[in-house]
């Protein structure tokens, strides 16, 4: 890399996570390398437009007190630096700012539907512009959590038993108490950072917990409770990706890692690497580099698992396809308990994004 490399970072987006992507995105900006990057700032507001350069970095900073905070920034305050009127819309004036230079690689911190199922990837690879992180495929697996988990369990990796309905089927709440009993857990199917996401330990709690997962989607998954310990393995690379330090994940102010324990100050405790064995450490590691092999990943994802202490094994209940980049985020942790620090993790994700791509 002898010159500069113009790098757009997109964040934002049209998902429940929207505000996490900024936080996270605001984490990426401040420590890329500016001597080896021509930072393009591009958000992606609620309502879909795209705001590029300088209108994406003053949109960064309008929204700087709601940053991380579920739900903070409204339809109406996402819109507020739109011009293009909705009978205006095209193909070609759907994005407003100053045009610049031709984008070498794209940086997407999207979270959620729209970012990181695997939709922006195909349109940048209808427009043949290279990215960071997973193609269609493995985002589109990866952001299902049912499908993540039936590839995950075709390759032996143990999965909690589940129960997916849709939204327009009828269901039977006695059914599901009968085969998952309580408590258990609800989750849309599609949707990140634990929004949506309840533990239910009564009838009435499941119906309800149904009805908001149903709010965030179609399809919602009922999955087994686990009780025990909650791991995380962040897996890097390419041709031959390598699982990081496992983290453990200690909620202190939630039963289970949740949003509040994610980004709340003093929510959650994060141990790096985890105390474990040194057998269960290669069991675990072998299952989050299996699992990130057989979806497809490139780059970078977080293999998330629950230990049971009632049946002394670890089951896979989630894979990130494009994990939190704050400083303080898990997979950014992983990476300075490797010797990178958050400069030099970013430097190698884009190093292998471009050698993939052969810039």
């Amino acid at each position: 890399m002898n010159k500069k490399i113009n790098l757009a970072v997109v964040f934002g987006g049209k998902s429940g996570e929207h505000e996490v992507s900024l936080s996270s995105a605001r984490g990426v900006m401040k420590n890329l390398n500016k001597e080896k990057y021509n930072v393009i700032p591009i958000a992606i507001t609620k309502g879909g437009n795209w705001l590029i350069g300088n209108k994406g970095a003053e949109y960064m900073k309008m929204n700087e007190d709601k940053i991380g905070k579920e739900g903070a920034i409204s339809l109406e305050e996402s819109q507020k630096l739109v011009t293009i009127a909705d009978d205006e819309r095209s193909l070609m004036n759907y994005a407003e700012g100053e045009a610049g230079a031709k984008i070498d690689l794209v940086f997407p911190i999207l979270h959620g539907p729209y970012g990181e199922d695997g939709r922006l990837q195909g349109m940048l690879d209808m427009l043949g512009i290279p990215y960071v992180f997973s193609g269609v495929l493995a985002h589109a697996i990866g952001m299902n959590k049912p499908k993540a988990k039936t590839i995950a369990a075709k390759n032996g990796v143990p999965t909690p038993k589940d129960i997916v309905i849709k939204k327009e089927e009828s269901f039977d709440l006695d059914e599901i108490v009968e085969k998952l009993s309580l408590p258990l857990m609800v989750k849309p199917s599609e949707l990140g950072s634990s929004v949506g996401i309840s533990l239910v330990k009564t009838k009435e709690e499941l119906e309800k917990g149904i009805e908001d997962a149903f709010s965030h989607g179609d399809e919602v998954i009922l999955e087994q409770y686990i009780k025990g310990r909650e791991f995380t393995v962040t897996v890097m690379g390419n041709a031959d990706p390598k699982a990081l330090a496992i983290t453990e994940i200690i909620p202190l102010i939630s039963e289970f890692y949740d949003y509040k324990a994610k980004y709340e100050d003093g929510g959650s405790k994060h141990v790096c690497p985890a105390e474990i064995s040194k057998e269960d450490e290669k069991k675990l590691k072998d299952y989050a580099v299996l699992t990130f092999k057989a979806i497809g990943c490139q780059d970078l994802a977080r293999v998330d698992f629950l230990w049971s202490e009632k049946e002394s094994e670890y089951f896979f209940t989630d894979i990130n396809t494009i994990p939190g980049m704050t400083p303080t985020s898990l997979a950014p942790e992983a990476a300075k308990v490797a010797g990178m620090n958050f400069t030099e993790f970013l430097d190698k994700l884009i190093e292998g994004a471009m050698k993939r791509s052969k810039l």
